[in-house]
């Protein structure tokens, strides 16, 4: 079956949009007030997020890779591994799917949005917020844990591993474990999609008693940051397998 690249970018679309309704659901489902999950913790935001990467991978990855991430699409093709002609459009229908994803997600929490009086949570739901602000610091800490995702993913998907269908798994698994262990000190973005996209959502959604979405934060670290550090991981993976 010959796949056209409007299809590979309407993936793309489709994909990232279900990434964030089950990641960023599952934030709003822990910080928001009188919610089923309210305080259910960080564990349970890395493990949502780890599903929430891993199903829409097997929805779409055979049509257009299941890239769902510009450091992820900018980083492949640095080192030839998807075709530069394609970058735009699959970072257009990137941000546009995380954009539909986070309206979803305030549709769905749309009562407990009214109800809850911290503004930074209701923004958390949408992007990251660093837990001590140091923009370089930041930036530094996003560099570090998309490198380990472009490397991981390269390892997991390198045909000598021959994994097969369970590659998308151990995709989620990659993304947990990058939660839990760099996750804490920027919340992870690892993605510019998934920051920039909700964010201009929460920027231009109706919520109730919202602050303002800091894009003096989200232009510079969670933007930059990923693709810094999905092209020094997508080279460092490809540098080592050439010293083999």
């Amino acid at each position: 079956m010959e796949i056209s690249v409007f299809g590979k970018i309407l993936s793309e679309f489709f994909g990232t949009m279900i990434l964030i309704l089950l990641g960023d659901g599952v934030v709003a489902n822990v910080v928001l007030n009188k919610t089923k999950g309210q305080n259910s913790g960080w564990i349970v935001i890395t493990t949502g997020w780890a599903f929430a990467v891993g199903i829409p991978v097997y929805i779409t990855g055979w049509i257009g890779g299941a890239h769902f991430n510009p450091a992820v699409t900018i980083g492949m093709a640095v080192i030839g591994k998807f075709p530069w002609a394609q970058v735009p459009g699959y970072i257009v229908a990137q941000f546009l799917g995380a954009f539909v994803g986070a309206i979803l997600v305030y549709i769905t929490y749309r009562d407990h949005f009214a109800v809850t009086d911290d503004k930074d949570a209701k923004l958390g739901v949408f992007c990251t917020i660093p837990a001590i602000r140091n923009l370089f610091n930041n930036f530094i800490t996003e560099v570090i844990g998309t490198a380990v995702l472009l490397i991981g993913i390269l390892g997991i998907s390198n045909e000598h591993n021959q994994v097969g269908a369970i590659g998308a798994f151990l995709v989620g698994i990659l993304i947990w474990v990058i939660g839990l262990t760099l996750g804490g000190p920027t919340g992870y973005a690892i993605n510019p999609a998934r920051d920039i996209g909700p964010r201009f959502a929460h920027a231009v959604l109706p919520i109730p008693d919202k602050r303002d979405s800091d894009w003096g934060y989200g232009l510079i670290v969670p933007l930059f940051g990923p693709i810094v550090g999905g092209i020094l991981g997508a080279v460092i993976y490809q540098a080592f397998i050439n010293m083999i």
